[in-house]
């Protein structure tokens, strides 16, 4: 009785994060927790509530964050937010909606438990539209909102079926219509919810939205040149400063980590291209089967990399990055490089032109094209890259810094 008189006083915007696998993760949504919830440990005007997988690809080991503290085999602490974990049975494609919904039935049973006031939940992704009205129906009862960050098109990625895509875009229109808020991290996405949306809400409404990017970092690297833990790194993998293109990010085929590597073994660079990347034993089968990579020594998978100072070093140290992605927003990857690789060759796609401006070298998927760039980024003059370099971390400073995004949330949430 004593618990629900002094939640029933805390004044706090209680805001719910339902999307994310993890915390700290590869992922967009993973990353942008993480930042949002480490710029806003100290604000004492929001508490977050996060939900993350318990099992499963991608799920939550709280272990490998620094300063989380476990409350339960379900429950942690980190950046003052209260985390919980869903468990998720193996019903294959069909998880990803299961995690969604559980996660979301989670936030209002705890909601209604606690007695929050004027509760926010916003959910990352458009996964569950079926359950989009219900949801916002019992939400609101419970005098809270639901926003939605529409991500990019998921209905677009190349690793689902036609009748999953058609689910995709059907879910992706029932969750829009039953939001409050609809948060599009890319103009362009912006755009495209209100070109296909306005006037098809309920009762012939159109969407609110509005637009926050991701955010990224432009400090350097804490790990000095000679930091050891640098050092072994590079050596364990056969790399040198300055002597490697990177890429970092899921492995996933919508990514185009196939034209990557068939474009770069076309190329004639002495240089080195290193793969930051999860795991996916099929998708790296497929492509040994297509392109035979493992016969060229320059292509080199290095595993997964966590630690957020050495990740930073190997971007600042690369020679060049790569970025393929071709569906979403604001891609926090893309951020990421930006903020710390000099030279940086795009994919040549609406997003990624949005983002990076003229701050970046851009390719098509057209033979050969990639290919002859690599060559060409090679033979750029050390001032070219400097240039490059400069131009990039303007465009971070004057347009995502996590201190920028984190106030604009802090706004919404608090409005």
């Amino acid at each position: 009785m004593g618990r629900s008189n002094t939640v029933r006083k805390d004044k706090r915007q209680h805001v719910f994060l339902v999307g994310a696998k993890s915390i700290g993760a590869y992922g967009g949504y993973e990353t942008f927790i993480n930042k949002l919830t480490e710029y806003h440990q100290n604000c004492r005007e929001i508490k977050y509530h996060i939900a993350c997988k318990a099992n499963g690809d991608g799920c939550m080991d709280e272990k490998k964050l620094e300063d989380a503290r476990r409350i339960s085999a379900t429950e942690f602490v980190y950046h003052n937010a209260h985390c919980f974990k869903i468990h998720v049975p193996s019903i294959g494609p069909a998880q990803a909606i299961y995690y969604d919904v559980k996660a979301l039935d989670e936030c209002c049973k705890y909601i209604k438990k606690n007695k929050i006031l004027h509760p926010i939940v916003y959910i990352m992704a458009c996964r569950i539209g079926p359950f989009a009205g219900y949801f916002k129906r019992r939400i609101h009862r419970l005098g809270g909102k639901v926003y939605v960050n529409p991500d990019g098109h998921e209905w677009m990625r190349a690793k689902w079926s036609k009748p999953v895509r058609r689910y995709w875009k059907l879910s992706e229109q029932m969750m829009i219509k039953h939001c409050d808020l609809a948060v599009c991290d890319s103009i362009n996405i912006e755009r495209y919810i209100h070109e296909n949306y306005d006037g098809k809400g309920v009762r012939g409404s159109s969407p609110k939205t509005t637009f926050i990017a991701y955010g990224a970092e432009t400090r350097k690297s804490r790990l000095a040149d000679d930091a050891p833990q640098f050092a072994e790194w590079m050596q364990s993998k056969g790399l040198k400063p300055k002597e490697y293109y990177l890429v970092v990010g899921r492995f996933v085929p919508e990514n185009n980590y196939e034209t990557m590597i068939r474009e770069f073994m076309k190329s004639r660079s002495k240089k080195d291209f290193a793969i930051v990347t999860t795991a996916n034993d099929a998708f790296l089968e497929k492509l040994e089967k297509e392109l035979h990579f493992k016969k060229d020594g320059r292509i080199k998978f290095v595993g997964t990399v966590y630690n957020p100072e050495l990740l930073t070093k190997i971007r600042e140290n690369a020679y060049g990055y790569f970025h393929g992605h071709e569906v979403g927003g604001t891609n926090p990857s893309l951020l990421e490089a930006l903020g710390s690789t000099q030279l940086n060759l795009l994919l040549d796609v609406g997003f990624n032109r949005e983002v990076a401006e003229d701050a970046a070298l851009y390719w098509s998927r057209k033979d050969g094209a990639l290919a002859g760039l690599i060559e060409r980024a090679d033979e750029l003059s050390e001032e070219e890259k400097e240039n490059f370099g400069m131009k990039a971390k303007r465009r971070i400073r004057e347009a995502y810094t996590w201190e920028k995004i984190a106030g604009q949330y802090k706004d919404i949430f608090l409005a």
